[in-house]
């Protein structure tokens, strides 16, 4: 209790208070403008906290982590376009209910699910994390393989409707996500001798081809037909009994996004998938995502949120990143001389105690700016698109030419513009599509090591755990293609009745 009163008593200060507003602001700022991600916001803003105390620079950059992950929410709303990766299913549902004249509303759902899921990582971080990151350790290549399967095997929901069409795209992704380097013995593949494709086709241009470039041509053939806008609504536009509805959809979607971020290489950009598509899988109306739905808008920005908290568990306890931004921010600890790892909730209690109280004021300071600006942000779907559209896309070209400094980048994006303008003018769906992108080659690089440690493919079935994520996943799959076809069976026979 000493150590905690000593912790406050040093954050609470006016420098370091200033800094925390300023860490959640300028990281709200990356994550809102597309192709700024939050990842891109810590790697700018690590050397800037080389001149600070230790306190003040790890206040900074928490709450620079937890503002960009949040910041997505916006432009997934408004654009359609996910401002970061662990913000892409929010735009499933969340830009329709923009479209359909309720963007306060959508933009509501999104603070409060991002504030629910702030606060069950908060706890998990605070209370069970070195417990948690043990069994994480404890995991092997024949668990990841396992888990990342069932992850996969959520391509059949996110598929649902049109499952053919869903898997077909969820292939293409694991096609594209093969490109470059293999993984293990590093042979070259689908290169066609372009050097700048060996080290593989990158996600932020990908994204921005797929939804912003996609949804500006979509948007542009459709023509200017103005939604009017329902901008007065009371409060967040959310009822008390809306928000209980959800309060199951909540806590699994928070608990995939702990979970997942503690894993390292999956994180919130893979976890707000998993829980769109777990949310999808549980409702009783499948019919309704994709056009509005709030379930699907709880589930993703509670899930990104938590996975958060969850990244730092495995960062702080084991010293392993959990994904890109913790592997910066584990830079930023060493900057100041701090070594995260199993030593460290004894030997820095104090820095331990700055991490925990800034990660919990950081969520609140998150739900501020985002409820004051809310009426704000949603005047941009008022702006002609004439003048909004040539933003966007000096927007896309800076944030596609930033992540690698290369003008390479922004001719894939163009690319992969065309190909999701395609898609959707075909019904193909683009989640399925960047699911595999992402897991793909994870997949691929943990059947390569468990392979290569025992040869034995039956022990994936031998390993409880292991058998235990394959069998879900392949019983996930096949429950998803049975109620497909009961549901095409059920509206030809209505059809034939009429």
């Amino acid at each position: 209790m000493d150590v905690l009163l000593q912790s406050m008593s040093s954050m609470f200060t006016p420098m370091v208070i200033v800094l925390m507003i300023l860490g959640v602001f300028i990281g709200l700022i990356f994550g809102t403008v597309p192709g700024l991600t939050s990842t891109m916001g810590m790697a700018l803003f690590v050397p800037f906290t080389f001149t600070l105390e230790p306190v003040q620079g790890i206040s900074f950059l928490i709450c620079l982590h937890l503002g960009g992950v949040s910041g997505g929410l916006v432009a997934s709303t408004l654009l359609g376009i996910p401002g970061t990766p662990s913000s892409i299913a929010t735009t499933f549902d969340a830009y329709p209910m923009a479209k359909n004249g309720q963007p306060v509303r959508a933009l509501g759902i999104g603070v409060i699910a991002s504030l629910v899921g702030g606060i069950l990582s908060f706890i998990a971080l605070a209370t069970i994390s070195p417990i948690i990151s043990r069994f994480a350790v404890q995991m092997g290549p024949f668990e990841f393989f396992a888990l990342i399967f069932f992850a996969l095997s959520l391509l059949a929901v996110l598929a649902q409707g049109s499952m053919l069409k869903g898997i077909t795209a969820g292939f293409i992704g694991l096609a594209i996500g093969m490109v470059g380097f293999a993984p293990v013995d590093g042979l070259e593949r689908y290169t066609f001798g372009v050097l700048e494709l060996k080290g593989g086709i990158a996600l932020l241009p990908l994204i921005m081809g797929l939804f912003a470039i996609a949804q500006i041509l979509s948007e542009i053939r459709a023509g200017d037909k103005r939604q009017e806008m329902n901008f007065k609504v009371k409060g967040i536009g959310i009822k008390m009994a809306e928000f209980f509805a959800n309060k199951w959809n909540l806590l699994r979607s928070s608990v995939i996004g702990i979970a997942f971020g503690i894993l390292p290489g999956l994180g919130s950009g893979t976890s707000n998938l998993v829980a769109y598509a777990q949310t999808k899988q549980a409702a009783k109306d499948k019919e309704k995502f994709g056009k509005g739905a709030p379930e699907g808008i709880y589930a993703s920005e509670s899930a990104n949120t938590a996975a958060v908290g969850g990244s730092l568990i495995p960062m702080l306890t084991l010293g392993i990143p959990g994904d890109t931004v913790t592997a910066i921010l584990l830079g930023g600890f060493m900057i100041h001389g701090i070594q995260p790892g199993p030593l460290f909730f004894a030997e820095n209690r104090d820095i331990v105690n700055v991490v925990f109280i800034a990660f919990f004021v950081a969520i609140f300071l998150v739900l501020l700016f985002q409820l004051f600006a809310m009426r704000f942000f949603t005047r941009v779907l008022m702006v002609p698109k004439e003048y909004l559209f040539p933003v966007i896309l000096v927007l896309c070209f800076i944030g596609a030419f930033a992540t690698n400094s290369s003008s390479f980048d922004i001719g894939v994006m163009l690319f992969f513009g065309v190909i999701g303008y395609i898609l959707l003018r075909s019904g193909f769906p683009i989640a399925p599509l960047i699911l595999g992108f992402i897991l793909g080659p994870l997949l691929e690089t943990y059947l390569r090591r468990a392979l290569m440690s025992t040869g034995e493919v039956t022990e994936f079935f031998t390993r409880p755990f292991s058998a235990i994520f394959i069998l879900i996943g392949i019983a996930c799959a096949v429950y998803t293609l049975v109620n497909e076809i009961r549901s095409k069976r059920s509206k030809q026979a209505s059809s034939v009745g009429m």
